[in-house]
């Protein structure tokens, strides 16, 4: 009996001993993982070939040009008259640009964008505007002509910057819009496991799939309607602007609850993890945050190939840029939505492989 005791005692120090080493290592690999996926996609942005528009002269655009795009991290695109620059920001063709045909140049900026990309553009275009003026001043320096005082002072004042595309007085930092996104992909990833709970206690029928896939809609349309009503609360979206975005919302909404049901019904609960994931990996590429031109080519392509950077695309265009296209962003989600509602109609129609135990 006491040997007995003393073996069971080994054996559950070697499990509890075996737990803990487990614990600490899956802890730390995790880590390790994450410190390289966040510091790898975002610890440093800057733009890549970030499309900006410019005017000038047919004498100097070859130059202009290769001022905006040294380094590569802007891809010019010349325009005719300032009409045409303007509605390419507002259409979000371009982050901003320059006039440069003026006396006094003209910066054009749509802050809503993006802060970085504002400030980006800014300094960049501040730069070439200085480098113009300074090849002003030597051109009539060394033809031997004097530079008046007027000259001297219009050559030296900054150019004037226009923001097209202000971000709201109460989201001036533009932090929101990757709050909003975080707060979806929370409720739907709770959501979907609520849901998939309930398969547990009923039994398998194209009857409990269209009542899951009917209940999926029906949350869409509330978590929706309570993240509009709560951003409008906090000035975040104008008032008359909340049932524009409502459906902008919802098919985001839609695009993750019905993944990671679909997820779940698959793979059983296990599937959930895909909401982590969309939490723990989405966000951070998302372009919520971060502009998506600013991340590396691939963080950017996946960041957007998922519901929440397709998402926060989708919802910055339609709350910001409404000459913009969404075709792109609300395709990515449509697809998602409608595939998740698929697998939970066709899962739900297969008999189920379990035997359950007599009582």
């Amino acid at each position: 009996m006491e040997k007995s005791s003393s073996g069971q005692a080994r054996t559950t120090g070697w499990l509890v001993r075996r737990t803990l080493v487990g614990v600490l290592l899956f802890g730390a690999l995790v880590q390790v993982v994450l410190i390289i996926y966040y510091l790898g996609a975002a610890h440093s942005p800057r733009p890549h070939h970030l499309p900006v528009g410019y005017i000038s002269t047919d004498a100097m655009a070859s130059e202009v040009e290769a001022q905006i795009e040294e380094g590569g991290s802007f891809a010019a695109r010349r325009f005719t008259d300032e009409p045409a620059l303007t509605a390419a920001v507002r259409a979000k063709d371009i982050y901003g640009g320059v006039d440069l045909t003026s006396e006094q140049p003209e910066l054009y900026l749509a802050s809503a964008a993006g802060t970085s990309a504002a400030t980006a553009i800014r300094n960049t275009f501040t730069e070439v505007v200085e480098r113009r003026r300074a090849d002003q001043v030597q051109r009539l320096v060394a033809a031997g002509r004097p530079v008046p005082a007027d000259t001297v002072e219009q050559l030296t004042e900054p150019p004037s910057v226009t923001d097209l595309v202000p971000l709201p007085d109460a989201d001036r930092g533009g932090t929101s819009l990757g709050l909003l996104v975080q707060v979806l992909a929370i409720g739907a990833t709770i959501a979907s496991i609520e849901l998939g709970k309930l398969g547990v206690h009923t039994t398998r029928s194209a009857r409990r799939g269209f009542v899951h896939a009917a209940v999926l809609v029906l949350y869409g349309i509330v978590s929706a309607a309570a993240v509009a009503v709560g951003a409008s609360l906090f000035g975040v979206i104008p008032s008359g602007e909340v049932l524009s975005l409502f459906a902008s919302f919802a098919l985001l909404s839609l695009a993750l609850s019905c993944s990671v049901a679909a997820a779940v019904a698959l793979l059983g609960p296990g599937g959930a993890m895909l909401g982590t994931l969309y939490f723990l990996v989405g966000i951070v590429i998302s372009g919520s945050s971060v502009v998506p031109e600013f991340l590396p080519s691939w963080a950017r392509v996946l960041g957007q190939a998922l519901p929440p950077g397709s998402g926060a695309s989708l919802i910055r265009e339609r709350l910001y840029f409404p000459d913009a296209s969404v075709a792109g962003p609300a395709s990515v989600l449509a697809g998602y939505a409608v595939v998740g509602l698929v697998v939970v109609l066709i899962t739900n129609a297969l008999p189920s492989t379990k035997v359950r135990a007599a009582p």
